[in-house]
């Protein structure tokens, strides 16, 4: 395989805007953090979001509204979300991201990717990395995700690891950095925590109802750290907490 694009954050300051794209606001998940560019900076080869503890006015604030995107007048949290999207995509290779994760209550940082037709989840999304507190247990997560035949409903394909299973064998696990890997072809999706297999999904098993497969189109990648929601309640934890990412890079089988 050919590497066909690489991101060493080499530079300093923000991330390179000819890669990546910043989400703003409140987003996905009613999570509690304020998406915002202020907290994503790249330093000495590694990018680095950081959640905060820290008071933002909501401009979208409306006083009776319901909606959780509208009715919260202020954020008490900050974070970023960086991605790909409209500047970067591609259709099957492999896909290595070498970062180190905050495991701290509250925490839920992603590696992901998204397709680009369609809406979620009948674009296909694949979770490379999560983590977050499954019935309080902090856990690794490894998941692709496919449409169903209700609107905005996924079918997941889930893998869940008990963090304790990697901090069992390695006690300093949370404090290194490791390797999340993808392996995409027209057969499968296949997902790795330092070299260590997680979840195999067959393309024949992410068909949506409509016969459209959305591993068969290009995908972007997100890269975010967001606090609360599955992550937990964040109260109680010592900020910032921080999310790391030393590189990201894609492979792609050169045709002979």
């Amino acid at each position: 395989m050919k590497l066909v694009w690489a991101e060493e954050f080499n530079t300093k300051g923000r991330p390179n805007p000819d890669y990546w794209d910043f989400e703003k606001g409140f987003v996905r998940n009613e999570e509690l953090q304020w998406y915002q560019e202020n907290n994503a900076m790249c330093n000495n080869g590694v990018l680095t979001i950081e959640g905060r503890r820290e008071e933002v006015s909501n401009p979208n604030y409306q006083i009776d509204s319901y909606h959780w995107k509208t009715n919260r007048e202020f954020a008490h949290y900050t974070s970023s979300s960086i991605n790909t999207r409209g500047l970067k995509q591609w259709l099957y290779g492999r896909f290595e991201v070498r970062a180190r994760i905050d495991t701290a209550m509250g925490a839920w940082p992603a590696i992901w990717t998204l397709g680009i037709s369609n809406r979620w989840p009948s674009n296909g999304e694949v979770d490379m990395m999560e983590f977050y507190r499954v019935n309080n247990v902090p856990t690794i997560l490894a998941n692709v995700a496919n449409g169903t035949s209700q609107p905005n409903v996924a079918k997941w394909h889930s893998e869940k690891i008990p963090l304790s299973q990697f901090t069992a064998c390695d006690s300093l696990w949370v404090k290194k950095f490791h390797i999340w890997r993808m392996d995409w072809t027209k057969e499968s999706i296949k997902l790795y925590l330092d070299e260590v297999l997680l979840n195999t999904t067959l393309l024949s098993e992410t068909i949506n109802p409509d016969g459209s497969n959305p591993f068969t189109n290009p995908q972007y990648i997100l890269l975010n750290l967001a606090l609360g929601g599955n992550g937990g309640d964040p109260e109680k934890t010592i900020f910032p907490v921080k999310y790391e990412i030393d590189y990201v890079r894609v492979y792609q089988t050169v045709e002979k």
